[in-house]
């Protein structure tokens, strides 16, 4: 493919990380042994979770800022995000001494608003989307003179984000594959830019990868068209990616120098979430994740069989406890290690022990049970219940429905 010129340069990212020198950290890239056997070549993790204020956010909120005026800085800036950019800039307007004001739609998670405070932002609660919340804070900046700072179209928010690929890099010169999550792309706008500079430095190329939330997924419309295309609907629970339309500046870059985008489901989100909780014991919230959801997925390695030594980044570890929750219960639904069933029982003495004894027989563990008697579809006589159980596997799933289904019972799968 041809180079044509971009709006930003392998220098412009050298400068971001002389700015950031001292400001950010260097996040470790470890080795995981789960994820290499799975792929078939060596996997490390780019640990941005564990990045200050906790995500790859502050990286380009801080070089944005670093270089406004004098004046303009007097002058304040306003930002609006669900939870990474937020405490991105609140962390950089402290370190830079800018007075920050920040929109946050009214259902952001209470640690995320709490963590955008505790750095000394004012947050302001408006509306029920981070795109009505950019809004108010795109005509607070009109109305005021306050610095909008976007939190992905922008060259120097670019510049900082893709001072990860040259840590990357560095850490592990041999790299042939980095893969990153996309929600309006500056991250893997940045690190592509870094990543295609040094590879051609060394003569040679490294394969980057973004991926996307299958509900949330408008770069693979948008770079099959080579148009911009907006989504009228995004609906995912890796909030820190929900983004409905590509960046103008990051989609010209990643249009020239990624080498493909792919999407993932809402359970592989799940599952890689639990993945990294259980086997690499780190907290990954489920857009930080979706590299990891990629492999597992198995769908990346068919496409792309010589990958060679892979980075999957983990660009951030903000997830609200609540939706932990829900989560982890979604993961371990959809590897069968957790299943709900609902199914209409006779009322008599006896019919629940009954329906307990086949469960335990089938060394399954029941963790909830619900009934009821009342409802439009119940005879008289007939009880509808519903049984929250712990499985090992969908293979085990099937045989606890095949014994109940043997002795009669209709069971249906609720998650």
């Amino acid at each position: 493919m041809a180079h044509t010129a971009l709006s930003v340069s392998v220098d412009d990212v050298r400068d971001a990380a002389q700015l950031l020198d001292g400001v950010i950290e260097r996040t470790p890239l470890a080795h995981s042994r789960a994820l290499s056997r799975m792929l078939g070549s060596e996997v490390y993790l780019k640990c941005e979770n564990l990045q200050r204020a906790g995500s790859f956010k502050a990286r380009g909120a801080y070089v944005r800022m670093s270089q406004l005026s004098e004046d303009e800085k007097r002058r304040g800036v306003v930002a609006a995000s669900a939870g990474n950019h937020a405490q991105g800039v609140a962390l950089a307007a402290a370190k830079l001494g800018i007075t920050a004001r920040i929109y946050m739609p009214r259902g952001a998670a209470l640690p995320k608003i709490a963590a955008t405070q505790d750095h000394g932002a004012e947050v302001v609660l408006h509306g029920s989307s981070v795109d009505e919340a950019l809004a108010e804070a795109q005509r607070f900046a009109d109305e005021t003179g306050a610095v909008f700072v976007h939190p992905f179209d922008h060259r120097d928010i670019i510049a900082g984000q893709g001072t990860i690929g040259l840590e990357i890099i560095d850490q592990l010169p041999t790299v042939d594959t980095v893969i990153a999550g996309v929600g309006g792309g500056g991250l893997l706008a940045g690190v592509s830019v870094a990543l295609k500079a040094k590879a051609r430095e060394q003569g040679r190329d490294i394969r980057v990868i973004g991926v996307q939330a299958e509900n949330a997924a408008a770069y693979p419309p948008s770079l099959a068209g080579d148009a911009i295309v907006t989504l009228s609907k995004v609906s995912t629970i890796a909030d820190g990616i929900a983004v409905g339309r590509p960046g103008q500046l990051p989609f010209s870059i990643i249009r020239e120098l990624a080498d493909d985008v792919v999407t993932v489901s809402e359970d592989s989100l799940a599952q890689a979430l639990i993945f990294m909780l259980e086997r690499n014991k780190m907290v990954v919230e489920p857009a930080g994740a979706v590299g990891v959801a990629a492999i597992l997925e198995g769908e990346l390695r068919e496409s792309h069989p010589d990958l060679g030594t892979t980075v999957v980044l983990l660009s951030g570890g903000n997830i609200d406890p609540m939706l932990m929750l829900k989560v982890i219960q979604r993961g371990l639904s959809a590897a069968g290690r957790y299943m709900t069933i609902k199914m209409m029982l006779t009322d008599r003495p006896g019919e629940l022990a009954q329906i307990s004894q086949l469960i335990a027989a089938m060394d399954a563990n029941v963790t909830g049970v619900n009934h009821t008697r009342i409802g439009g579809s119940l005879s008289m006589g007939d009880v509808s219940i519903t049984i929250d159980m712990e499985t090992k596997g969908h293979s085990h799933c099937d045989q606890v429905l095949a014994a109940l289904e043997s002795h009669g019972y209709h069971p249906v799968v609720v998650h």
